[in-house]
């Protein structure tokens, strides 16, 4: 194997999980079981898509420090740390001589600069770690490196392969400039120039930038305390409100789920129209931004569950864009849905308009196989 032509021998899921040993244990038994291998110890490492960690990033030894620091920032993660640190204590565990790995979701963010990091609020608040991470991390740098090779950088596609292992290193050739979009249940917006992010719509926490599928997104900080005075709410029956009753879902009224909003929308429901107005306006505000910042771009890419199947936002989010070099050919749009890669934009748009899958697995594989290599 090398960490460009990795196969994928076995999958699965759970859902609904309360008992990660149970589930983890489960998982084991049924790679022996099925063949895949012949026993738990010959693995050789475990990959963690671990989101957020406080004073610490990157893809680094799942140890002590990584436990130290998901538990630091538990409360901005609720869903997310605890489950992972429990996952990591089990293997730890059940397999104490396999390598365990965590790749941070924060990893491809480590190299923006402070100007589009950092907010405007005091020192003592920085210094919590109170700033903008990124998320999505695995995501966007898949879509760093893949865009590259679909586009002929061969330079860029290995400088962002090699990204946590080497750094940023010098790159002096053509311009790759991508407005990377991961729209799905959480969705974020992210600028890749030359195979590193320069900035991306999430900020502290999962909770922001663009509206998410029940979650608010970007919102300005007065709006809590006055809903909480006028609405008679507490902090933490707004911040429910936020996470759980916001979003598309707040917005529509109906769904969480763009399919279900799209069909309300077509059938004249104003809710479900106003949903995906709203969708459509952030995304294309944070990609103009990014466009803004890079000066320009070579290419569009959609990902992710929206991303690679709604055929109707992609066009939404590209319309009258000709000017600035975007042409869509509608015909390639309609034909690029469930996990197909390909082109949709015009053979004469200067900016080209990619859909690429997301398969956050096999980046953790890559980058774990990328790790164990670098050591």
């Amino acid at each position: 194997m090398d960490d460009t032509n990795a196969a994928e021998v076995a999958s699965g899921g759970y859902e609904r999980v309360t008992d990660y040993t149970e589930c983890i244990e489960d998982m084991l038994e049924n790679l022996v079981g099925n063949g895949n291998i012949s026993s738990a110890e010959e693995l050789d490492a475990v990959g963690f898509k671990t989101v957020l960690g406080k004073d610490l990033s990157g893809c680094v030894e799942a140890d002590e420090s990584v436990l130290a620091a998901l538990d630091g920032f538990k409360e901005v993660a609720p869903a997310h740390n605890p489950a992972y640190a429990e996952g990591i204590r089990c293997f730890r565990e059940k397999l104490p001589n396999v390598k365990r790995v965590a790749l941070f979701e924060t990893a491809f963010f480590q190299w923006v600069a402070p100007g589009a990091s950092e907010y405007a609020i005091p020192k003592a608040w920085r210094e919590l770690g109170i700033r903008r991470y990124g998320f999505h991390g695995a995501s966007h740098k898949f879509v760093a490196e893949r865009s590259a090779e679909l586009l002929g950088n061969e330079v860029v596609a290995d400088r962002a392969r090699r990204l946590y292992v080497d750094g940023p290193v010098q790159y002096d050739g053509p311009n790759l400039r991508v407005l990377s979009c991961h729209l799905g249940g959480s969705s974020s917006v992210v600028g890749i120039h030359n195979g590193v992010a320069i900035g991306s719509s999430m900020g502290f926490s999962p909770q922001s930038g663009l509206p998410q599928n029940n979650r608010v997104g970007d919102l300005d900080s007065m709006a809590i305390p006055y809903v909480s005075k006028m609405l008679g709410l507490s902090v933490e029956d707004a911040e429910h409100q936020l996470t759980k009753e916001s979003g598309l879902l707040g917005l529509s009224g109906i769904s969480n789920d763009v399919r279900d909003i799209s069909e309300k929308a077509q059938d004249g429901n104003a809710n479900a129209k106003l949903a995906l107005d709203v969708l459509v306006d952030s995304i294309r505000h944070w990609a103009g931004s990014f466009f803004f910042k890079m000066g320009s771009a070579e290419a569009i890419v959609f990902t992710a569950g929206i991303g690679e199947n709604r055929t109707d936002l992609r066009a939404a989010v590209c319309a009258g864009l000709e000017d600035l070099g975007v042409k869509i050919d509608p015909s390639a749009n309609e034909s690029i849905v469930r996990g197909k890669e390909g082109i949709i934009s015009t053979p004469d748009s200067r900016i080209q308009v990619l859909v690429i899958p997301a398969n956050e697995e096999l980046v953790i594989a890559r980058e774990v196989y990328r790790f164990m290599q670098s050591k």
